[in-house]
């Protein structure tokens, strides 16, 4: 539940205070009720909403006064943003019992305008205002942003895959990324008194890593701001207009991990300058990382990996050659892996899988390298993982690995319908011991 925004008003002296478009600030009357006070009004100007929440039982006196009842709630909201500090006026005006005004209490108000967006719609595009932003739903009318584990490799002289970088190295790699957008608008004096701020929980902080896009002297410069260690990010310079981050996934969906992380930014009062800040408003967005898929083996194929074996008792030459004048008919391509680079490990089939991540804005296959470690333990990783096609694997947690941990035990169906619930992507399908 959102916290509650609450202007404390007085009948001695102005109030003044800053509430975000659209939303909700309570006005906190009960201190300063004039004695013998019995009734109130309120007015304000015309950019503003003002809401009288009160039980049933209430009702307005014939003169348009409210009573001062104590389950009466005075609630304002602004849909326009302020031009100047201070443009909105409310007035609450109290009567006695011989409808004689006792006092007046004035409320300024600034209304400025934050809001966090990411493609909610997975269309591609980031829009804003939308609504629920907080919440991820599955389906082709679900809503939420997709996020992908960027475990491919577009940067040049990278040792590893681009998310084990902290630093952005080519355009290329921000393809791989999805957009977040911060956007602020209202009268600059009131951001260079008040803070607004980006944060990730400490759980969702280690899955992903949030860039900031600042131009400097005309030249983009992507700075590093949330992520492993970084659980805050206040920005600097806040005016009208839009920040833009770029947030790429560090973790796949896992035991453990759902896929989903969440980010906020909030607009915070900060009444001195080493005090910490009070939030006033917060905008929380949710994306999932988008899983590892695995392709089925009756898909079309695009690429055949076969292992060349030449020495020893066993080699596969005739094999070889029969399979090039099968995949010249399919018109695909062959990758034949030298001896040297297999270390004499026919079994490619044990070794890896491949399947692929899907974003509205990308897609990109990725090779699943298997915890057997036998002679193709680097190939995939020195030989596949590049530009446009990911990396991953996973080790056992107790470094115990069976012939199970072998990928020929890892398979997926087609597209398949069971008990009448539909698989679209197939089922997995895992092999198990015998039972001896």
């Amino acid at each position: 539940m959102p916290q509650r925004h609450v202007v404390q008003m007085s009948t001695s002296h102005a109030s003044y205070g800053v509430c975000v478009l659209g939303t909700e600030v309570f006005l906190n009357t009960r201190r300063c009720t004039p004695k013998g006070a019995t009734s109130f009004d309120v007015h304000a100007t015309s950019a503003v909403t003002v809401h009288i929440t009160h039980s049933p039982m209430t009702k307005p006196m014939i003169n348009s006064r409210w009573p001062l009842d104590p389950d009466i709630e005075v609630v304002v909201t602004i849909d326009v943003t302020s031009r100047t500090v201070n443009d909105n006026k409310v007035k609450i005006s109290y009567y006695g019992r011989e409808d004689n005004e006792l006092s007046v209490a004035w409320l300024y108000l600034t209304c400025v305008d934050v809001s966090l967006d990411v493609d909610l719609s997975r269309n591609g595009r980031v829009k804003s205002k939308g609504k629920d932003k907080a919440k991820w739903t599955w389906g082709p009318d679900g809503q939420g942003a997709v996020l992908l584990v960027n475990c491919d490799r577009d940067s040049p002289g990278a040792g590893g895959t681009d998310s084990g970088q902290v630093d952005i190295r080519t355009t290329a790699d921000l393809q791989d990324m999805s957009v977040m957008l911060l956007r602020t608008q209202g009268p600059s004096a009131i951001f260079a008194e008040y803070q607004v701020v980006l944060h990730v929980s400490e759980s969702d902080a280690d899955k992903v890593r949030v860039f900031h896009a600042i131009r400097e002297d005309s030249h983009p410069h992507y700075k590093p701001v949330l992520g492993p260690g970084k659980l805050s990010y206040v920005l600097d310079d806040v005016s009208s207009g839009e920040n833009t981050f770029y947030v790429e996934g560090l973790a796949f969906p896992d035991l453990g991990f759902s896929g989903l992380v969440s980010f906020s930014a909030s607009l915070l009062e900060v009444p001195h300058k080493n005090s910490p800040g009070t939030p006033i408003f917060t905008d929380t967005v949710v994306f999932r990382v988008a899983p590892w898929i695995m392709t089925p083996n009756t898909q079309q194929p695009l690429e055949v990996f076969v292992c060349s074996i030449q020495q020893g008792s066993d080699p596969n030459k005739v094999f070889l050659e029969g399979l090039q004048v099968l995949l010249r008919k399919a018109n695909c391509k062959l990758t034949i892996c030298s001896e040297v680079e297999t270390r004499s490990d026919r079994w490619i089939q044990d070794e890896l899988e491949f399947g692929y991540v899907e974003a509205p804005h990308k897609t990109f296959p990725v090779v699943f390298d298997s915890p057997r470690n036998r002679g193709l333990k680097d190939f995939a990783f020195k030989k596949i993982l590049g530009p446009d096609f990911g990396y991953v694997t996973r080790e056992p947690p107790r470094k115990d690995i069976s012939s199970l941990d072998s990928f020929g035990n890892l398979d997926v169906s087609p597209p398949v319908t069971v008990r009448g619930k539909e698989y679209p992507l197939g089922r997995i399908l895992i092999g198990s011991p015998l039972p001896w």
